[in-house]
């Protein structure tokens, strides 16, 4: 049978159908095997891996676990709709789960792999308030956070270092309640063997280097990728000479940053010192 050559940037679908097969065919199945374990014939197998059908998102989720695939497919699955998400975040999200270090910088907010499920969904009814999303939309976003997040309960999760500014600290998202408890999180996660939290004072004033949010993918094989974004789009970055000040900026922000116990004892303080502590 001829196969189908497909070009994974041409549309979504492409692109999980070529993972699909890539990982498929690195495990050593054929279509046929592969359907035996998931449940699907390997006729609709064919079809997803031709782009010719999309994929439930019950097939994603069962041929992540039969192939171990750490979450790609899923995530990649949310691509398909990609009506809630910022154009070129899908993208960056199927490296992420794939990525062996991940460095984060955040402003504002607590970045997403970090959030509780009711910090994350304040957030999302923030944004159908203002008529940017609609609730369905606010649901998906919320639901992709989650299949994003299930990266740190892997086997062998990646490394995570986050150096957060000052303000994701103490702007009181969600209300009194919603915050303590995100808050709580960051301490608990902070004990995790391989998550490294750090917060960058306002005391460093101008000598933090960055001026948006920044994230540093290492991949298996030592590449790095960086990802930004603006309000309209998110910005991969490969190159070499865009990517390498990144790092050199990152390196030098977390020598800066307070050590991570003092950034757990600063995040206890305001926990419980804040304005808003006495109404929790």
């Amino acid at each position: 049978m001829r196969r189908t050559e497909l070009d994974p940037s041409s549309s979504p679908a492409a692109a999980f159908g070529v993972q699909l097969r890539r990982s498929r065919e690195a495990g050593g199945l054929s279509q046929v095997q592969l359907g035996a374990l998931i449940g699907y014939s390997d006729t609709f197998l064919s079809c997803v891996e031709r782009a010719t059908k999309n994929p439930p998102l019950a097939l994603a989720t069962a041929a992540d676990k039969a192939l171990e695939t750490g979450g790609t497919l899923e995530l990649m699955w949310w691509s398909l709709k990609q009506t809630a998400l910022l154009e070129g975040f899908p993208e960056y999200a199927a490296l992420e789960a794939k990525a062996a270090e991940i460095r984060i910088f955040e402003l504002g907010i607590v970045p997403g792999l970090l959030q509780t499920p009711a910090y994350a969904r304040a957030l999302a009814q923030a944004a159908v308030r203002r008529g940017s999303i609609n609730q369905d939309q606010a649901d998906e976003r919320v639901a992709f956070l989650a299949a994003r997040q299930r990266l740190l309960d892997q086997p062998s999760p990646p490394l995570v270092y986050a150096v957060l500014d000052e303000s994701c600290i103490m702007r009181p998202i969600g209300g009194p309640k919603v915050i303590a408890a995100q808050l709580t999180y960051l301490e608990e996660l902070a004990k995790h063997p391989k998550m490294t939290i750090q917060l960058a004072p306002y005391s460093l004033r101008e000598d933090v280097p960055f001026t948006m949010a920044v994230t540093l993918l290492t991949m298996s094989d030592r590449s790095v990728v960086g990802y930004t974004e603006s309000q309209q789009r998110g910005l991969l970055a490969r190159e070499t000479a865009t990517v390498r000040p990144w790092e050199n900026d990152y390196h030098q922000l977390q020598v800066e940053a307070l050590s991570k116990g003092a950034s757990v004892e600063m995040i206890s303080k305001v926990r419980e010192e804040a304005p808003w502590a006495a109404t929790t």
